[in-house]
């Protein structure tokens, strides 16, 4: 079975625009279409989310994501547009508990569907201080990740395996992470 034989509805897809130029949310929009249609140009663009740097509650992720969608969809003509944003979700039901969670919103300019991730804890002393001072968590943990792992080179975990690829060991990487929410979009 060949790619745009698995769905006939979404053979006309030509062009779709992702709201971020980050590398592993690109690449899971890609690796979201490949499972439905082929030959598909996904393209990137530096939008803004219009939220804080770092999201807090699913109110804040959402928001973030649909108005990447929304920024993506007026860069161009395309037939579809992608937000992608992550966050922190406190669970009060489990005292001191806080997740990472990631929220896709794909567009077509008509409508929209929203898709959640799986999600995953940090350090309590990173989510805590992100959560408190609003700084993004991926900063801390990278700074947490080097202080414990000081003779592994490594740039922002946000263009490469992601901090959710650091804590499952590779298993599960951001792009694949990513890929999950614009499924469930």
């Amino acid at each position: 079975m060949t790619p745009a034989s698995r769905s006939p509805v979404l053979a006309h897809l030509r062009t779709v625009r992702v709201g971020t130029r980050n590398g592993p949310k690109i690449e899971a929009v890609r690796q979201a279409l490949a499972a439905y249609v082929g030959g598909v140009e996904v393209v990137g663009h530096a939008v803004g989310s219009g939220v804080p740097d770092q999201p807090v509650g699913y109110r804040e992720i959402v928001d973030g994501a649909r108005q990447r969608a929304r920024a993506a969809l007026a860069e161009g003509p395309c037939e579809l547009a992608v937000g992608i944003e992550d966050g922190l979700v406190a669970l009060p039901e489990v005292r001191g508990e806080v997740l990472n969670v990631g929220a896709a919103v794909v567009s077509d300019g008509r409508r929209e569907a929203l898709g959640l991730s799986s999600g995953f804890a940090y350090p309590p002393r990173c989510a805590e201080r992100a959560i408190a001072s609003r700084e993004p968590i991926g900063h801390l943990f990278d700074g947490l990740w080097r202080e414990r792992e000081p003779e592994v080179e490594a740039g922002p975990s946000a263009l490469s395996v992601g901090n959710v690829g650091k804590l499952s060991l590779g298993v599960l990487t951001r792009a694949e992470y990513g890929r999950h929410a614009v499924l469930c979009a």
